[in-house]
């Protein structure tokens, strides 16, 4: 679904405001929690109208200011009851405004229209600075996400308008703008996560990435199941093989005006529905198989934001998607598939698919587009859930630079990751018997099953020496919970992180 709440901005002061929910910030620190209302600012004449000192407001309700935290009472401005809310942000720097962000929008669901001074007033005087505004907008946006085919309107329903009370609405206009960009990039990931798989076969998900390029000005291609066959893309076949719903490539590219400063590779693992295939996984692992092509949700996500945020970098997304089903046709356990660069892999277990068709994907782009660096997302392993948790994603990489650059816009956009490294004594467990590689580690047993390792280690073997990273989003790219950020269901995790890399 698009986003549904507006953000604007408009002037202050916030007492006048005739939203139904007012929220002003609370800053914690040594000194304790402070409610921002200083000056001549936004905020400015509230506190006379509240039935006590904010001081004891805030000890009342034993705030502490610290991001995330929020309290709300009813309060007459002058025109009937409203509800006045509380929101702690911390030292106000990014990640707490996004918090608070994300805090807001929940508070706020339900209501016609909310206000705020949040992003505006800091507790010593100053306005908050742009990547503070568009944090919280970051986060007010992707809190009050929701996925939904219901049939009628509920009380947690978005609010439809957030309004940023400032003494200068202007100022606001362009971090808002990249906050919505950055959002809504993260919301069209999220809604082809969400998506049922019983609506999203390899067909649905390839002409999504034909809307997507067609709204953006963006070039695409396609491969169907005759020209792969035609091109020797054996991976994606073989993966695809058991399905009704036949796989596809898709390459979009993005091209900026005036020269680009680098060509950059994104592959997106597409994997619409994953029954495991003939190793079949069990049904509780199944249930959650819709979002197993969150890494082309993400990549196709990130092309829809490129050209709004500025990109100065070439960029082409290669999608491999198929849906790793259980038929008469299926791949079996011991099969030998020739990937696009004409190397043979041995299939010892069919649920190791996604690195199969990102293979074949990246094969082609040593081979055909001649980056500069390879990015790879997927919810790849299940290893990698166990290694480093729910909350953060797992990175490879054969390039120091690279992945110290992917670093820096993870932390910038609140999606942590975690350099994992490429234990070289780990490679020769996928040697086979009979072709030139296994698809999983033949030796696992012997040193506990890196998984995650193992299958970021047969990536880098279709790097082809270029820099490369590969993102393992298997933990963070669903979530079981509303929480902060997250909503139940696909996150688009890694697509802010990508943007804020590309476009800065």
């Amino acid at each position: 679904m698009p986003i549904e709440t507006e953000i604007r901005s408009i002037p202050g002061p916030l007492v006048n405001s005739t939203a139904d929910l007012l929220a002003l910030p609370v800053r914690g620190g040594d000194d304790g929690p402070v409610a921002v209302t200083t000056g001549t600012g936004p905020g400015a004449g509230l506190e006379a109208r509240l039935p006590a000192p904010l001081a004891e407001l805030l000890a009342d309700y034993g705030l502490k200011g610290t991001p995330g935290e929020k309290v709300e009472f009813p309060v007459d401005l002058g025109n009937g009851l409203v509800r006045l809310a509380l929101v702690g942000v911390g030292s106000q720097t990014p990640a707490d405004l996004r918090r608070a962000g994300a805090a807001l929008a929940r508070l706020a669901k339900g209501r016609s229209r909310a206000a705020t001074t949040v992003a505006s007033q800091r507790g010593d005087g100053e306005a908050v600075d742009d990547a503070g505004v568009t944090a919280f907008v970051e986060g007010a946006l992707l809190g009050g996400y929701r996925f939904t085919m219901r049939s009628s309107a509920t009380s947690a329903d978005p609010v439809p308008a957030i309004e940023l009370v400032a003494e200068r609405p202007d100022r606001l206009s362009e971090p808002v703008r990249r906050g919505v960009a950055l959002a809504s990039a993260t919301a069209l990931a999220r809604d082809l996560t969400n998506t049922p798989s019983s609506d999203k076969g390899t067909e649905w998900l390839t002409s999504r990435a034909e809307t997507v390029a067609r709204e953006n000005g963006l070039d695409i291609e396609v491969w169907d199941e005759h020209q792969l066959e035609r091109d020797g893309f054996g991976a994606i076949l073989g993966v695809g093989r058991g399905s009704a719903r036949p796989p596809r490539l898709v390459r979009v590219d993005y091209t900026p005006e005036g020269p680009a400063a680098t060509h950059v590779v994104l592959v997106g693992k597409g994997i619409t529905f994953d029954t495991g295939g003939l190793s079949l996984k069990p049904n509780d692992n199944m249930k959650l198989m819709k979002t197993d092509m969150s890494g082309s949700a993400v990549v196709l996500g990130v092309m829809s934001a490129l050209a709004a945020l500025g990109a100065r970098s070439r960029v082409t997304a290669l999608l491999p998607i198929a849906e790793n089903s259980v038929s008469g046709r299926a791949q079996r356990p011991g099969d030998v598939v020739t990937t696009y660069g004409g190397r043979t892999v041995e299939v010892l277990n069919t649920d190791a698919e996604g690195r199969l068709v990102m293979a074949d994907a990246m094969d082609y782009a040593v081979a055909r587009l001649g980056p500069d660096s390879i990015v790879d997302v997927a919810t790849l392993t299940g290893a990698a859930k166990v290694a480093l948790g729910t909350g953060t994603g797992a990175l490879f990489s054969t390039d120091d630079s690279l992945a110290a650059e992917l670093i820096r816009a993870a932390e910038a956009s609140g999606e942590p990751v975690w350099r994992m490294p490429l234990v070289d004594e780990y490679r020769d467990t996928l040697d086979s018997t009979v072709a030139d590689l296994a698809n999983i580690g033949t030796r696992s047993k012997d040193y506990g099953g890196p998984g995650a390792t193992e299958a970021a280690l047969f990536l880098r073997e279709f790097a082809g020496g270029l820099p490369w990273a590969h993102l393992d989003i298997a933990g963070p790219g669903r979530s079981t919970s509303d929480e902060g950020l997250f909503t139940k269901g696909g996150t688009g995790f890694s697509t802010r992180s990508l943007l804020r890399w590309l476009a800065g």
